[in-house]
């Protein structure tokens, strides 16, 4: 009962592989007339699988065992992420960083091997679990083939006008020395120095009489901003106001030079001032934001006029509601500075005088004194705030612990930094507005992915797809020397080099000689270096898969995108815009969604916290199915718990799956449905009842697996079993099976049923145990009433043998669910007595039914067999208002059934046994009509 699952799975899956059963399923379903594609978003090439892993490959093989059997031609080709930084970090503390050991060609070779070994370890975990799928031909983003497409799929984006080059901020890790994609930052608490700083006016009476006041010569005005990055004032070229925000003119702490007035939003005025020592605010005058553009300031410690810039960005929530602006480190920054034509007027180095490794370039002028040049930045910062003091500008300065981006490989802070760099324009070409359009045309499961996706893309800046790495995809374009520009014809030019990645790998590109591409052109333009962001490999899996395997079964657009929450802003969102940028609508029709797996407490897991839980493990002390029944069990909408307790829950859970499974079997012994199968109408009531059972149930699984509510059928499933089947329907019908001779119709008609529910059952369960239903497939008959079974459940669908109970039956469910419930209220009346020890079992009490009189008319026709149903003596059924009595037998008791029988002892040649049970021994057998 058991199963001994860590031991018969191993076998099971041998013989899968043996008999090649992935490729017997897609020669038998090919040529099926509906198709259902679910894509595998790529996992990462790197590591051994973890529990998150097994539970999002375990919800696709069941989506996509469900679609198999529902008709559908659905099949499974798995793929992986190849390219990327952790690869390149673990192939370093081997060999070295490039040109240490190996050259760039040797030391991606490695990065391939790395991946391939990678891949190869993840596959055996995989195909362990009971993933069916092409595991012999998954796609890789490393095949040369796939990279060949990559760089089609690119070219035909730049043909759109998606193409972007500029010198922006973008996510920085000086670790990774690379910028980063939205989705390859997390956030993390990071204490950083918390000051206000005075930007005093270049013009105090100008910006005073702004506020309709006059002032004295001599007293300062000055708009203090609020920053957590002291880091960026050397970069600071502007401050920004809300346009319509309500601001103040109030008098602030005394300067160094005397009275010193300060500009402050109104609804953070006195929070601010209480920060600076002053208790008493004294306003001087109000005004919107909108008449202080282009009143200059002067940065805290360069000689440089920073103008007054307007900005929707700025808020009157926290700080000041003035926003010291460095375009060259923040994305509204450079947005506001570029609409009033700042980037133009500075230079690279002034705009962001952060280098790769996060120090402050050479030649960097120093700050009041204070020598930044070559320091870096967050040592800077402490610097930055003296050099403000030593002014007299600095208004308060205090650390803060507040959320900030960091790099989700290294978990240390980012920053923003402006560098040339490829981007896909949100704008340049509509992207956002045609993305957004085709989120609409998407189902969402659950409903709020579309809300959270839309968001994202509603907000999201330019998509920032070039990297400075060695182990990815080369941007094959080339770029004028002396403009920058791509070439024209780079396009066609971007297809010529696919067709050499194809042959040779991305080697090709680095190797062939400009000439060869360009001709006279060559002398002008110069080779992009920078890799395509591995969120562009996985993002055009719809181009690089779906529309290059249609042998395979699959095509674009994919019917089901399956991954965790967290994709809306990676896989989900890069292949939304890539798909939308290439053919104007979204890679999917619908997108399913799974949380992340934590402990029995809600924690995240941890291998620091020791609170993991590993799926190999796992399948080796409980077995794979027990697993795949936890996962399908959960809520996966939301956090999925797990801990070694609730695995123990969905063991026992699985132990009553198999035992049903097991009985049904075993009741099963002798019976040949080619020859013993009743037809429905023929079958004992009870017989009837529970196919018509078995009916209802499979039309709420199957739509419980159209939905993918995969709990839903979990709780379905075991409800059946224990109640239907094993508190009721398995329970009665021992007697029957038991006593009744081999061939009669009574036993006939129970082996019948249990045919049925045995062919609905190892179905109903093969998308989630599928090596249990395989096991339990292979121990039905051979040979059905249609022809030889199918090698494996996969190759059938949904079994068409069960139907409702006809609305002319003797014994409707309506009458059925009146029995049930009569049954329930027997057993209240039998339990007090069998408590009191007036009788042990059931059967030693004799039952009289006082029914009303309408009941009575129809449970009378029952009378001689209710005792059968109620598992009791004889059953008396009166007239009266409902009541039930109870009273022990004292008739003898059957050696044979048990039952106690007036009869027993009167038949000489059977002295132990009553008068049915010599009938069902010397004769044909009893009658059974109802139960």
């Amino acid at each position: 009962m058991r199963g001994d699952l860590p031991k018969r799975e191993p076998v099971t899956l041998a013989r899968w592989e043996q008999d090649g059963l992935y490729a017997r399923i897609r020669q038998a379903v090919g040529g099926r007339e509906r198709s259902f594609v679910l894509h595998d978003g790529p996992p990462y090439a790197n590591g051994a699988i973890h529990i998150g892993h097994a539970v999002n490959k375990v919800l696709k093989d069941i989506v996509v065992k469900s679609k198999l059997l529902s008709g559908f031609d659905a099949p499974y080709v798995p793929g992986w992420d190849c390219h990327g930084l952790p690869i390149e970090v673990a192939v370093e503390k081997k060999f070295g960083k490039v040109g240490d050991k190996l050259d760039a060609a040797q030391f991606r070779q490695k990065c391939r091997e790395y991946a391939a070994e990678q891949i190869d370890q993840q596959r055996r975990d995989f195909k362990r679990l009971g993933i069916l799928g092409h595991w012999e031909n998954p796609y890789r983003t490393m095949d040369f083939r796939y990279e060949a497409d990559m760089l089609r799929a690119l070219a035909k984006i730049v043909e759109r006008g998606h193409l972007l080059r500029g010198a922006k901020p973008v996510h920085w890790c000086f670790d990774c020395g690379s910028a980063l994609a939205e989705a390859e930052i997390e956030y993390a608490d990071k204490t950083s120095p918390a000051i206000d700083v005075a930007y005093l006016a270049r013009d105090p009476q100008q910006l005073a009489r702004v506020f309709g006041v006059d002032i004295d010569a001599g007293v300062e005005v000055a708009v203090p901003i609020w920053t957590t990055t002291p880091w960026t004032l050397p970069a600071s070229l502007a401050v920004s106001v809300g346009p319509d925000i309500e601001y103040v003119l109030a008098e602030g702490p005394v300067g160094p030079r005397g009275r010193r007035l300060l500009v402050l939003a109104a609804a953070l005025a006195e929070r601010a001032l209480k920060r600076y020592g002053v208790e008493d605010v004294r306003v001087l005058g109000t005004s919107a934001g909108a008449p202080m553009e282009g009143i200059v300031l002067a940065h805290p410690f360069y000689e440089r006029d920073v103008p007054l810039l307007l900005g929707d960005h700025v808020s009157d929530e926290d700080g000041t509601g003035a926003v010291h602006t460095a375009p060259g480190h923040g994305q509204e920054d450079f947005a506001v500075s570029r609409k009033y034509g700042l980037i133009e007027k500075y230079t690279a180095a002034e705009m962001n005088p952060v280098d790769s490794r996060g120090r402050y370039l050479p030649g960097t002028p120093d700050a009041n004194g204070h020598t930044i040049a070559g320091v870096h930045i967050w040592k800077a910062n402490d610097v930055l705030v003296d050099a403000v003091r030593d002014v007299g500008l600095l208004l308060a300065a205090h650390p803060l612990s507040h959320s900030y981006p960091h790099c989700w490989r290294h978990k240390t802070p980012v920053i923003f930094r402006a560098t040339p760099q490829w981007f896909i324009s949100m704008e340049q070409a509509g992207l956002r507005r045609d993305a957004l359009a085709a989120i609409k045309d998407v189902g969402w499961v659950p409903e709020w992915g579309e809300a959270r996706i839309t968001g994202m893309v509603e907000g999201r800046p330019d998509w920032c797809i070039s990297r400075q790495r060695t182990w990815g995809v080369p941007i094959a374009l080339f770029i004028h020397r002396a403009t920058g520009e791509p070439h024209p014809r780079s396009p066609e030019l971007m297809r010529d080099v696919a067709t050499r990645v194809e042959s040779a790998g991305v080697d090709a590109w680095y190797d062939c000689d400009a000439t060869e591409l360009l001709g006279p052109d060559a002398e002008d333009y110069e080779k992009v270096t920078d890799i395509l962001d591995v969120w562009f490999d996985s993002g055009v899996t719809h181009e690089c898969v779906l529309a290059q395997r249609p042998q395979d079964g699959l095509r674009k657009p994919a019917d089901l995108y399956l991954e965790g929450s967290d994709q809306h802003r990676g896989w989900f969102q890069s292949s939304l815009l890539t798909g939308v940028a290439m053919d104007g609508v979204a890679p999917f029709r619908q997108v399913l969604t799974h949380g992340f797996t934590v402990d029995a407490q809600g924690k995240k897991m941890s291998k620091s916290i020791g609170n993991t839980v590993e799926p190999q493990k796992v399948i080796a002390q409980m077995g794979a199915d027990v697993l795949r029944l936890w996962i399908a069990s959960t809520d996966y909408r939301n956090e999925m718990s797990v801990s070694d307790e609730i695995l123990k829950r969905s063991g026992d859970v699985y132990r009553r799956l198999r035992n049903t499974a097991r009985v049904l079997l075993g009741n099963l012994d002798g019976f040949d449905p080619v020859e013993h199968l009743q037809p429905l109408e023929s079958m004992v009531a009870i017989d009837r009842w529970i196919v018509h059972r078995a009916y209802e149930l499979q039309q709420k699984l199957e739509a419980a697996y159209a939905r993918y509510d995969f709990a839903e059928i979990v709780q379905s499933l075991a409800n059946f079993c224990s109640v239907d089947l094993g508190s009721l329907y398995l329970d009665v019908t021992k007697d029957r099976l038991y006593t009744m001779p081999a061939g009669s119709a009574g036993r006939r008609s129970a082996q019948t049923a249990m045919y049925h529910l045995a062919e609905a059952f190892a179905r109903w369960i093969a998308p989630v145990l599928s090596f249990t239903a395989d096991e339990m497939w292979h121990f039905l008959p051979a040979v059905t009433p249609s022809g030889a079974r199918a090698e494996n459940v996969l190759l059938a669908t949904w079994y068409d043998g069960l139907a409702p109970l006809p609305p002319d039956a003797p014994l409707g469910a309506e009458r059925f669910d009146a029995l049930l419930a009569l049954r329930e209220r027997v057993s209240r009346v039998l339990e007090p007595m069998r408590a009191a020890g007036e009788i042990g079992a059931a059967l030693e009490a004799e039952i009289t039914l006082n029914a009303t009189a309408d009941d009575a008319e129809w449970l009378r026709g029952l009378e001689d067999e209710l005792r059968f149903l109620f598992i009791s003596g004889d059953v008396t059924v009166g007239e009266g208002t409902g009541e039930i009595a109870a009273r022990r037998t004292g008739k003898p008791k059957c050696a044979r059934c048990w039952h106690y029988r007036a009869d027993v002892g009167t038949h000489a040649a059977h002295p132990q046994i009553c008068g049915r049970c010599v009938i069902n021994i010397e004769g044909a057998g009893e009658v059974r009509r109802w139960f």
